[in-house]
């Protein structure tokens, strides 16, 4: 029987499932893995489940062992010795080579002569050189990897406006668009200073609740629509999503805000010219990714 885990692993928390042998394992723990990339320290997040021995792995990584006390200490070492001296190396060489790219981070895995360099630009370096000079000193295989920002605040943010750990550290896989559109959903304030994350773009979290929003408004009457309520008939001019109110301007210009399930009847839905409009602020919530 094998077992498979989810372990985080990498510079940038990534977490994928890996099999293995023995069953001892829980989550917190930290192990030795063997990715795509090569051997590297990874920690344990959840037991998934149980395979056969037949079953096919070609898609999993494997954990090779739990990670002992002089694993931890090699690992330390990387951390804490060996990456900030090839941080700085790598810097003295970009300048040297007067090359447009702003070095963000470095990795270097555990069990394999292989060093990443995490870079931003704004369009294709020639970094050959650099990378000869690189390998020549380290006598490792040399990756040069080129992130976005967003990338860049998950690899050296900590913490967003809420408090909490970046989501993109802490559990996102992947970094999904996020755009006005979700904001304006949401009734969100527009100012980017408060919606924006450490990365400079749309917060991942306005992501989260985007689906509900949608199925809410989906049963909401359009601004414009006119309806038919016990107090009158009027125009609708605001509504609540979460509250499942609308706001109604009466013929008699008075104003009142009911439960949408007051509504009796849609006498009319909202004129063209007003339709058209509402489109084209849809429109502008263009993805800032």
């Amino acid at each position: 029987m094998r077992y498979v885990f989810t372990i985080r692993y990498g510079i940038l928390k990534n977490t994928s499932d890996f099999f293995s042998t023995f069953n001892s394992l829980e989550k917190g723990d930290q192990v030795i893995i063997r990715s795509s990339r090569g051997v590297e320290f990874g920690e344990v997040i959840a037991k998934v489940k149980e395979i056969a021995d037949d079953t096919p792995i070609e898609n999993l990584g494997e954990v090779l062992r739990r990670a002992t006390s002089d694993d931890i200490e090699k690992q330390e070492k990387i951390s804490n010795e060996m990456i900030p001296v090839e941080f700085k190396f790598c810097q003295k060489k970009i300048r040297e080579h007067k090359l447009l790219m702003k070095l963000a981070n470095v990795e270097h895995l555990f069990g394999s002569k292989k060093i990443i360099f995490y870079y931003l630009a704004s369009g294709r370096v020639d970094f050959r050189e650099l990378v000869k000079d690189l390998a020549k000193e380290y006598q490792a295989r040399i990756e040069m990897k080129q992130i976005g920002v967003r990338d860049e605040a998950r690899l050296l943010a900590d913490y967003e406006h809420c408090g909490r750990e970046l989501c993109c550290r802490l559990f996102l896989k992947n970094l999904e668009p996020v755009t006005m559109k979700m904001a304006k959903n949401q009734k969100a304030t527009l100012d980017p200073s408060k919606i924006s994350g450490r990365c400079g773009r749309l917060m991942c979290c306005l992501r989260y609740e985007d689906k509900v929003y949608e199925d809410l408004k989906y049963g909401l009457p359009r601004k414009g629509s006119i309806v038919k309520t016990a107090r009158g008939t009027g125009e609708v001019v605001n509504y609540d999503v979460l509250q499942q109110q609308v706001t109604i301007e009466l013929d008699n210009r008075t104003r009142i805000t009911i439960s949408v399930s007051d509504i009796i009847e849609k006498v009319r839905e909202p004129l063209r010219q007003k339709e058209m409009m509402c489109d084209q602020d849809c429109e502008k919530g263009h993805d800032l990714e």
